[in-house]
């Protein structure tokens, strides 16, 4: 019997007089809300990879013994912090992950199927980032930024504002040459002046690394004085906004896993 006392719901007397129980609330099904978390993570894991963080593959050489590529590697998967150059730029001695310009890209392949079908998946998925992007994707390390001017010289060696750099990452061993005795560790080039908002690149592998100074433009004169890259200086460069971020941590395989050196190597000893 219900209290005078108490407000009484039209609803509940109704169902008091008809002999019936109010109809129980329907519980969402697992499907959903499996679905529902699955969709959250695929949100999670898709925000992060495009603005916090993203692993790659190191495909080469050039960076040995930094980082290993193949051939003859274990093919290195290194973690890449993309939300530092959000806020600042790229300094000299970070190693950096960043998409090749267009004169960067002759002989370039394609990670893509020729079969349009499973290209197309491919595709579908990039955007996802559970299959890499169709791009030429490099990894190298920063040697000068712009306004700075890099040459090299057999009496000097590797210079950027003439002074002489200190690179503690290069192996005598891995590169087959004694700096010692070929400073270049190839041919002179310069001086270049790297533009504003340019980057001037190399490997750590210096012998077996095609970077800056394979892409640069030589001068008329090339042939008489074996100096290169005296051209125009934006073709060895590379645009600050072609960065995709920088190489933090190697995160596969297991026994390399630590953290990736980073030197200035325009501050000496």
């Amino acid at each position: 019997m219900t209290d005078a006392s108490e407000p009484v719901d039209p609803a509940s007397a109704e169902d008091e007089r008809s002999g019936e129980n109010p109809a129980p609330k329907k519980k969402p099904s697992a499907t959903r809300e499996i679905a529902t978390l699955a969709a959250i993570a695929i949100a999670i894991y898709w925000v992060t990879l495009t603005f916090v963080a993203q692993p790659y593959l190191i495909p080469s050489e050039s960076m040995q013994p930094t980082l290993h590529g193949c051939p003859g590697c274990t093919g290195d998967r290194i973690m890449v912090d993309k939300m530092t150059y959000r806020f600042s730029d790229p300094e000299p001695g970070d190693v950096v992950v960043f998409l090749g310009p267009p004169n960067w890209n002759v002989g370039y392949k394609s990670i893509r199927s020729e079969n349009p079908v499973l290209r197309a998946v491919q595709n579908a998925l990039s955007v996802f980032k559970f299959v890499p992007p169709d791009e030429n994707d490099l990894v190298k390390r920063v040697i000068a930024v712009g306004g700075q001017t890099v040459a090299c010289r057999a009496d000097t060696g590797l210079t950027v504002d003439g002074k002489p750099l200190h690179e503690p990452y290069l192996d005598v061993q891995t590169m087959g040459v004694d700096p010692a005795a070929r400073p270049c560790l190839g041919n002179e080039f310069g001086p270049v002046t790297v533009p504003d908002g340019k980057l001037w690149v190399m490997g750590d592998n210096r012998t077996h690394s095609w970077d800056s100074r394979g892409h640069c433009e030589n001068g008329t004169d090339v042939n008489q004085t074996g100096v290169y890259c005296t051209g125009d200086p934006e073709y060895g460069t590379v645009p600050v906004a072609n960065v995709i971020g920088k190489a933090r941590f190697i995160a596969w395989p297991p026994g390399r896993w630590g953290g990736v050196i980073t030197v200035n190597p325009q501050q000496g000893d």
